[in-house]
């Protein structure tokens, strides 16, 4: 079994963002997941037997304005694992993709997005046990995909019936920190 649930996340314009913040999420979120799926797949396959859990985000389902990088960095990972999924369909080996949204972590902190209303208590926030335990019980199930929370499987849904226009609009004002943050230099 792998589970690979390492992410960074980082808001503001992209074409503001640090150069080397965007390539340390590149590298963690898109470069080493995919690299460690790789490396453990050919000996499950062969034992025909062993499951995957690679973890995106609800931000895989649209664009990201304030945290684009991010965003289309958990779109890459549920797109690769429905992908690896529909390929090992018979050989024993599943691929889950879990796509929580927000969740108690440390990852607020880490992406500036205290003040958000994805993380400032005008949106559900999920405890990471929940989240897991969740994710676990889809994992054991062989579930391709996994949205935990209620809302945040509507919203994922919503997704797929609302047009850019309404849509980019939506997820930049819930990645912003503040204010204050559309003008930091």
């Amino acid at each position: 079994m792998l589970i690979n649930a390492a992410g960074l996340g980082d808001s503001g314009r992209f074409d503001r963002a640090d150069a080397e913040k965007i390539a340390a999420m590149l590298h963690v979120n898109v470069v080493a997941l995919t690299e460690l799926t790789r490396l453990v797949l050919p000996q499950m396959v062969a034992r025909r037997r062993g499951k995957v859990m690679l973890v995106a985000s609800t931000a895989a389902f649209q664009p990201g304005p304030e945290m684009a990088v991010y965003y289309a960095s958990k779109a890459y990972v549920l797109s690769l694992g429905r992908a690896i999924g529909y390929e090992l369909r018979r050989t024993g080996v599943t691929v889950t993709t879990l796509c929580p949204g927000p969740t108690a972590t440390g990852f607020a902190e880490v992406a500036q997005m205290q003040g958000s209303a994805l993380f400032s208590g005008r949106m559900p926030v999920m405890q990471a046990a929940e989240v897991a335990r969740l994710g676990y019980a889809a994992l054991k199930a062989g579930r391709p995909v996994v949205v935990t929370g209620l809302l945040n499987r509507i919203i994922a849904l919503s997704t797929r019936f609302t047009p850019p226009s309404m849509l980019l609009p939506i997820a930049s004002s819930l990645s912003r920190a503040g204010a204050s943050d559309s003008s930091k230099p």
